[in-house]
């Protein structure tokens, strides 16, 4: 339901591992861990890079329900010295291990995490077996606990955040009207964590793309926020986040993560999406609007920023 969900999740636990040494082990706790068994034995990191799959689910229950509404690649590589955070696009005409063809975001409704998993693994060709999966609660709830985050919004923009808020009330039983802003202007404008969930999930204007770009910003705005926040409340982050968030990372792994904090805040961070521009068209298939990929050049583009790799 929102997209996209939250690149910084996994650096956020490192950093909370990193800086509170001491409580690894209860921060861990919080999160709720799914193991995958026919992943278990495969390591975190392949090839000096670490890819976490980073999974929006609009359930409002934690749970396996709901659609992946966001798909983040989460890449952390010491080839390069960076992060990586690559939006993949629901709509992209993907073969699904053991169904049809279709689009990306059905292989979660399939056979879950799993399945999606593998499903990017096919048509990527790249390894990713570790994933974290957060429900919109949690992204609201992340924004809030920052204090909020400062954007330009256009006049458009803000209309349709007021037209998103209306079904977020319903689900959450708040009343209408609630958060509402002001929408005969644009400019800069301060957007809590309810207000920044409905700007992300607009793909009424610039569609999927334009959607993807608006739930970036959102995420490089919280991150700059971040290292404040997590000195002056700790607490409230933990208790925001943590409980919403379902994962197959280990407590080991986790640990490993926070003692690559401090290198990590070294890499600088790139963003951006896939498919390709000019890599891709619109098509109809089985009464579907989808988007038909050139995956070779996608592949190649992922072998080069992640493993250096010449195209």
């Amino acid at each position: 339901m929102f997209k996209k969900l939250i690149v910084i999740l996994v650096i956020i636990i490192a950093l909370l591992c990193g800086s509170f040494y001491f409580l690894v082990g209860a921060v861990y706790n919080k999160l709720n861990y799914a193991p995958i068994d026919s992943m278990s034995d495969e390591p975190m990191k392949e090839e000096g890079v670490i890819n976490i799959l980073l999974i929006g689910n609009d359930s409002r229950q934690n749970a396996a329900d709901g659609r992946s509404d966001a798909m983040i690649l989460l890449s952390v590589s010491e080839k390069t010295k960076k992060i990586y955070m690559t939006s993949l696009l629901r709509d992209m005409y993907v073969e699904i291990p053991g169904h049809d063809n279709n689009r990306l975001n059905a292989a979660y409704s399939f056979g879950g995490p799993e399945l999606l998993l593998e499903t990017v693994e096919r048509n990527l060709d790249i390894e990713v077996n570790r994933y974290v999966q957060v429900n919109f609660e949690a992204f609201a709830g992340l924004v809030d606990a920052v204090g909020g985050i400062e954007l330009e919004l256009t006049k458009k923009e803000i209309e349709y955040v007021n037209g998103y808020l209306v079904e977020y009330n319903m689900l959450t039983d708040r009343p209408q009207g609630t958060d509402e802003m002001d929408a005969s202007s644009g400019g800069l404008v301060h957007l809590n964590g309810p207000q920044a969930l409905a700007y992300s999930r607009n793909r009424d204007l610039g569609a999927d793309f334009g959607r993807t770009e608006r739930q970036r910003k959102v995420l490089s705005a919280v991150f700059e926020k971040l290292p404040k926040s997590l000195l002056k409340n700790p607490k409230e982050l933990i208790n925001e986040l943590m409980p919403n968030l379902t994962t197959n990372l280990t407590k080991g792994e986790c640990i490993s993560l926070s003692l690559m904090a401090l290198k990590l805040l070294k890499f600088d961070m790139e963003q951006g999406s896939l498919p390709l521009p000019d890599t891709y068209k619109s098509v109809k298939i089985r009464g579907m609007s989808v988007l038909e990929v050139d995956f070779e050049e996608n592949i190649k583009y992922l072998r080069e920023i992640l493993y250096g790799e010449n195209r």
